[in-house]
């Protein structure tokens, strides 16, 4: 249990939360690569990465060689201290290659989908100052044209093009082992976020704010709280996010796990994969959780190995943790709460340690060690007690140095005494455990009542003609604003509007009710699986909701 009071704070006081976990010593004045690679000689023979794609497999030394031979040929391409390398690549080896070689340099890596569009990837190349570009084939035409214009290289990890440096090819020299000097405060990941607002910004991840996050997960007296170098750790979360690349790449290295990496999200592919490696922990978000709860193609024996899941980057409900676990029987399931801000982990699930506490559905975990977190009402900024929902601030080590070239932003979002403010709302319970409500800026008022969009999302996918939902505010003139959904139904399904609006109004109070339900081919979503809800109010704004013909009433 934690140290802080029940009651309500005096007048100017904060009620300020901390882990149930002590604090633990960081050996935060390292390097990344580093302290990565600490355990050598306890794992440097055991298997480090597995590219699931080819079945090659790379020891702990082979990966630590291969990281210094990336930083010689960064260095012998131009890049040096301060610069920064864009990584466009899906999950491979290379990535893993290419980011701690340009850390080795006290480079940062800066991360992108390769399947932005070609606007996308030159924005992002532009604002993070890239001088230099690690792609594969299917991304290679989007930013070759622009690279040459700008005199930045082109590294290829699958194939030769005009034009392009294969990383064969970048690697093929001579390890290099001056790493020059790297100060803690370096940024060495430059991943784009949003925020709480507006476009996206590049955020400054140094190598004391990872490692302390990397840290407060896996180190300490009570250790491996998310898994050990006895695990097998399934890399399928986009490495260009900061949940996989943290809490997935970067904690398996520190772990001394064998991470096996896969390109894209295949149920059959990603059975045959846990089957084949004895995958023991599974780290995925609930877009993935409701395809395998939903999937006829896959049993209890075929994931029979995994002994743990890690679920986070959007809430997950009670209804679907029951229909999941059902498929999973022997792992223990736990929420995560992140943003990349954060650095990105700001709270964990204890049911992963090894004196376990007892979690409740729905909760994220309790925050972080070394950390302090609070909740603040977001309209007059004073602190709530317990059971008291409000806009969830964190202070620590972990979290960003500030957003690059972009001060008014920082300043916005990390204030005067450190704090980072999420933008997202939630609260802490008597047990300490923290539950998100929803974001901020998303919360729906329907006069005057808040509606959150995730409760309801929740309830709509138990519907079993219901494979995917997102929920959203339409403006209303007598109301202000109501929710309305939409729903990617299953195949074959002939599910109504009304019997949608029927199905939810039995489990909710009056103003949660659905007002409107338009039928699609899809939910747009992030990398990380976040419901990408602007898009879909961007759909009602411009009058064409639905993408099918399908009946709605």
């Amino acid at each position: 249990m934690g140290s802080v009071p029940e009651e309500s704070p005096a007048a100017g006081e904060e009620t300020v939360f901390r882990s149930r976990l002590p604090d633990i010593e960081i050996p935060s004045e390292q390097t990344l690569q580093s302290y990565c690679f600490a355990k050598m000689a306890e794992v440097g023979s055991r298997p480090c990465l597995i590219d699931g794609q080819t079945g090659e497999s790379y020891t702990y030394s082979e990966v630590e060689s291969l990281t210094r031979r990336a930083a010689a040929g960064l260095r012998r391409m131009g890049v040096g201290k301060g610069d920064v390398v864009m990584n466009l690549l899906r999950n491979c080896p290379e990535f893993a290659f290419s980011f701690l070689g340009a850390a080795r340099l006290g480079a940062a890596t800066t991360t992108a989908n390769p399947f932005y569009t070609p606007h996308e990837i030159h924005r992002q190349a532009e604002a993070a100052g890239a001088k230099l570009v690690v792609t594969e084939a299917c991304a290679v035409e989007k930013v070759r044209e622009f690279a040459a214009g700008k005199g930045i290289p082109v590294v290829t990890v699958d194939g030769r093009f005009d034009g392009c440096v294969e990383f064969e090819e970048l690697i093929g020299g001579e390890e290099e082992m001056d790493e020059g000097e790297i100060h803690p405060d370096d940024v060495v990941a430059l991943p784009y976020s949003s925020g709480t607002t507006g476009l996206p910004k590049g955020v400054m991840l140094t190598h004391r704010s990872l490692i302390t996050s990397v840290a407060q997960q896996v180190d300490g007296e009570n250790p491996n709280l998310y898994f050990s170098k006895e695990d097998v750790v399934l890399c399928l979360l986009p490495l260009f996010h900061i949940y996989s690349l943290n809490s997935v790449l970067l904690a398996g290295l520190r772990a001394g796990s064998a991470i096996v990496i896969m390109r894209k999200f295949d149920i059959g592919a990603l059975v045959d994969l846990v089957r084949a490696h004895g995958v023991t922990v599974a780290p995925f978000v609930p877009p993935i959780v409701v395809e395998i709860a939903k999937s006829d193609r896959v049993s209890a024996a075929d994931l029979a190995s995994i002994r743990m899941v890690m679920s986070g980057a959007a809430p997950m409900g009670k209804e679907l943790q029951d229909a999941f676990m059902a498929k999973i029987p022997n792992a223990v399931l736990g929420q995560g709460y992140g943003m990349t801000e954060a650095g990105p982990v700001l709270a964990m699930c204890l049911a992963f340690a090894k004196e376990p506490f007892k979690v409740k559905s729905g909760s994220c975990g309790t925050v972080v060690r070394n950390a302090e977190l609070k909740i603040v009402d977001p309209d007059t900024g004073a602190s709530l007690a317990r059971n008291q929902p409000g806009e969830i601030c964190i202070r620590g080590e972990q979290i960003m140095k500030g957003y690059l070239n972009d001060p008014e932003s920082t300043k916005n979002t990390i204030d005067k005494d450190g704090w980072l403010h999420t933008g997202d709302i939630g609260f802490v319970d008597d047990d300490d455990e923290i539950f998100i409500v929803d974001r901020l800026k998303e919360i729906i008022k329907y006069k005057g009542f808040q509606v959150a969009p995730a409760e309801l999302e929740a309830l709509l996918i138990t519907h079993p003609e219901i494979k995917e939902a997102a929920v959203v505010s339409l403006k209303d003139d007598l109301t202000g604003e109501i929710p309305v959904a939409f729903v990617k139904r299953i195949d074959g399904s002939e599910i109504t509007e009304a019997e949608i609006k029927q199905f939810v109004a039995k489990e909710v109070v009056f103003y949660k009710r659905i007002h409107k339900v338009f039928f699609t081919d899809s939910i747009p979503k992030s990398p990380s699986g976040k419901i990408l809800r602007k898009d879909l109010r961007a759909r009602l704004a411009a009058g064409v909701p639905s993408d099918d013909t399908a009946p709605r009433s």
